[in-house]
């Protein structure tokens, strides 16, 4: 059985092409959706989030960059706000 799925954020800040696609790439295997430039978002379990940082740690290495790793419970999930001007989102854009 699974545990409960809790809304995640990866924000990342890598100046490395190489490395910040590879990020991305990780993210994206995990199904999370690219929301922002060096963001991407998504529901995921305490195994599954534990599992994507050890690898997002491993695609980092050595290399310089920041990786932050956050999540929501259900009620700040629901009351978190969004003000979208302009281009679309890359995760809208891509559609």
């Amino acid at each position: 059985m699974r545990g409960q799925e809790l809304l995640t954020f990866v924000v990342y800040d890598i100046t490395d092409d190489r490395i910040r696609l590879r990020i991305a790439g990780v993210c994206k295997d995990y199904g999370l959706d690219h929301i922002q430039y060096s963001v991407f978002c998504g529901p995921l379990d305490a195994t599954r989030r534990r599992e994507i940082f050890v690898r997002l740690g491993d695609v980092l290495g050595e290399n310089q960059g920041r990786i932050l790793m956050l999540q929501l419970c259900e009620k700040d999930a629901a009351a978190r706000r969004q003000i979208t001007r302009g281009p679309k989102p890359p995760a809208e854009a891509e559609r």
